[in-house]
């Protein structure tokens, strides 16, 4: 049995895109218990790793997509879920965190068969990332009060399907270090 890992997915964000305002004040929600996961997560020395997005960005690395976000108009959002010294980033182009990543590599290299994974968007990047973990055998759990959703309803569905054809576990932010 390998280990767990914390997958923050597309929190550093602008939110400078067509979905924004219908996005935002999930994000608002989910952002407290987010950051409870990574305090929780650093204090237990579980690795975290955020994927994000580039947004066509070709050009950009972590460092500069942090920087954007934390000048952009919703730093609040960003700097609580700072990655610290010790975080692993990955950059995406598409919607699952594994499509075209180094991320398969580094799971491995680490020892991790088990993804927690929180951000944004429910009914979009977290469903297609669960999907793909569940192809590649990751056991996975997926706390609700901690993705974000641009339609409530698409998101409900999109995490009964995490959990009914997926396999993944899905639980409030507060049971996500219980078995």
């Amino acid at each position: 049995m390998g280990k767990t890992a914390l997958i923050v997915i597309d929190m550093i964000n602008t939110y400078d895109h067509q979905d924004a305002d219908l996005l935002l004040p999930s994000a608002r929600g989910v952002v407290p218990v987010a950051a409870g996961l990574l305090a929780r997560a650093r204090h237990d020395g579980t690795p975290v790793v955020y994927v994000n997005d580039n947004f066509g960005q070709w050009r950009s690395h972590h460092g500069e997509l942090l920087t954007k976000a934390l000048a952009g108009r919703h730093a609040d959002l960003v700097e609580p879920l700072r990655p610290d010294e010790d975080s692993l980033f990955v950059v995406k182009a598409r919607h699952s965190i594994f499509f075209e990543t180094p991320l398969p590599y580094l799971l491995d290299q680490e020892g991790v068969d088990h993804l927690v994974l929180c951000g944004q968007v429910t009914e979009q990047c977290v469903l297609y990332s669960a999907l793909d973990a569940h192809i590649r055998h990751l056991r996975t759990t997926v706390p609700r009060d901690a993705v974000a959703h641009i339609h409530a309803d698409l998101a409900d569905a999109a995490l009964r399907m995490m959990e009914r054809n997926m396999g993944a576990r899905v639980c409030d932010s507060g049971d996500v270090w219980t078995t």
